[in-house]
């Protein structure tokens, strides 16, 4: 590909040699005497970069500049000058150059600024794909071994990062054969999890990972003990290993990152069952037996997934006490809309005498139920990248973020976690049930369900996964990889519906392994 470049200096005979140079690259360059004649010149042609003297007699380089971002603001701009003072520099980056040489110019100090800015895409995409082409072999190689809980959450923090990187390259194939390995890896995770997780509930000799019964106990408190300062815990229902990675550089701006690790949902990863189990620091069966005032059962709940979660406060008041942590005083917040989030902003100073305070934000949870139900919040997220990219929109925009401004400023510790993650659905799977049978996609129970075996993990005795068993013959079946539950009656309008939503209660590496993250104030 041919580049033109407008080149624009009072003494650009002097560079006649350069200007050679280039040509003899390919690119193609057009000399101009002053930033009058480069600003009649831009008018005239498509450039790809232009190259500004900063001292020109008439208007300066830095004036020629402002008038080009004016007019063309995604026009690249290289300038060059033989002052290395401060205040120039500084005036130059703020007004957005691309790159700053100083004279006397090297020509391959021109070529590697113009490589940089022109052929950033293209040199990115190719390092990007054959980095992952030589990864590729080794993670499908590794997720085929007989692996454990760590290092699947390995696999999936990798999986991770090429998702990520292969989103900034423009290589569609190579993106379409990470979709493949990503499902094949799914796939045996599921696999994993069937072999693997009544073992961890019933087997005290079987390597198990932290579970979210657990999070409170041997994350969360030890903090406490140890803390110089108050410790904010903060829970982003539905909120995945990923979203974590997209906003992590936001925060890191005014936050020291202190561990960057995740831990194992419960099944179903749902809200009723895997944040209560947070809270109260109990399985859902010992919830229900202990605490049968606070259990909701979630056989077709009328206030839907959140009124399974009203008693939140309740059960960690009695997790601390069961730890001797009784007398610590501390705060709980359920943040549901942009005012109450500026509220407790507001009220921050407050909570700063709370040795603890938890605070659960909901939207992004609250974000992928209106997906489901609106075509605009589809077409703002099509697929997982969408799906980020909203998610960080909203954490630049959003009380959260102010919140976590104010705790840095503080010196105030921060953990940032979930209860589950989600994952996009594509595939049905046919099942009956009887008219108490819940309603989530990707999760049933239920008496004498009727369901196609395949993508299903069966829990034929719910105590062994200590759930709760309101029937004598109650099963529960989970969704595997990206399939949902879909009924026989009206099947196809059914599944036109909920294909390609953002769903979770099943097993899959994005609802089960989610961030644990902790941060300090910088």
């Amino acid at each position: 590909m041919s580049y033109h470049i407008l080149w624009a200096d009072d003494e650009i005979d002097l560079l006649k040699p350069h200007i050679m140079f280039l040509t003899n690259k390919g690119f193609q360059v057009t000399p101009v005497n002053s930033g009058s004649d480069a600003l009649e010149e831009v008018g005239k042609k498509d450039y790809d970069i232009v190259f500004l003297d900063e001292m020109m007699p008439g208007m300066t380089g830095l004036e020629t500049l402002a008038q080009i971002k004016q007019s063309y603001p995604s026009l690249p701009v290289v300038m060059i000058t033989k002052s290395e003072e401060e205040y120039i520099m500084e005036d130059a980056i703020g007004s957005k150059i691309d790159d700053y040489l100083i004279k006397p110019l090297n020509p391959n100090q021109i070529l590697l600024s113009l490589k940089k800015i022109l052929e950033n895409k293209r040199l990115i995409t190719e390092k990007t794909t054959l980095s992952y082409q030589q990864q590729f072999r080794n993670l499908a190689m590794q997720y085929q071994d007989r692996l454990g809980h760590q290092e699947w959450a390995d696999i999936y923090k990798k999986l991770v990062y090429w998702e990520l990187e292969l989103e900034k390259s423009d290589d569609e194939g190579m993106s379409e054969v990470f979709v493949m390995q990503k499902s094949e890896a799914n796939a045996n995770y599921a696999k994993f999890i069937r072999e693997s997780y009544e073992d961890w509930l019933n087997d005290p000799r079987a390597e198990k990972p932290l579970m979210s019964h657990q999070l409170m106990k041997q994350k969360v408190f030890p903090l406490l003990k140890t803390a110089d300062a108050p410790l904010f815990f903060i829970l982003i229902d539905n909120f995945r290993y990923d979203q974590w990675k997209v906003i992590q550089p936001l925060l890191e701006e005014f936050l020291s990152l202190e561990e960057d690790s995740t831990y194992y949902s419960i099944l179903p990863t749902t809200t009723g069952y895997s944040r209560n189990a947070i809270f109260s620091g109990l399985m859902p069966s010992e919830m229900e037996r202990m605490f049968p005032q606070w259990w909701v059962s979630d056989e077709n709940t009328p206030d839907g997934e959140e009124g399974l979660n009203n008693y939140e406060h309740e059960f960690l008041k009695k997790l601390l006490e069961r730890n001797q942590m009784g007398n610590i005083k501390f705060s709980y917040h359920k943040i549901l809309n942009s005012n109450q989030g500026k509220s407790l902003v507001d009220n921050v100073s407050n909570l700063l005498g709370n040795p603890f305070n938890v605070v659960v934000y909901n939207f992004v949870d609250m974000l992928s139920h209106a997906r489901t139900d609106m075509q605009m919040i589809k077409e703002l997220a099509p697929d997982d990248a969408g799906y980020r990219s909203l998610t960080r929109s909203w954490l630049m925009h959003s009380p959260l973020l102010d919140l976590l401004k104010k705790l840095s400023e503080k010196k105030a510790r921060v953990v940032i976690t979930t209860d589950h993650g989600m994952i996009r659905v594509q595939k049905p799977v046919k099942i009956v049930g009887y008219r108490e049978t819940n309603t989530n996609l990707r999760y049933k129970h239920g008496k004498n369900l009727g369901f196609d075996d395949g993508h299903v993990f069966v829990c034929r005795k719910p105590e062994r996964f200590m759930l709760p068993k309101p029937h004598v013959s109650t099963a529960y079946v989970f969704a595997e990889e990206d399939y949902f539950f879909a009924y026989p009656n009206n099947y196809n309008q059914y599944v036109n519906l909920y294909r390609d939503t953002f769903q979770h209660g099943g097993v899959s590496m994005e609802e089960m392994i989610i961030p644990f993250v902790v941060m300090k104030g910088k």
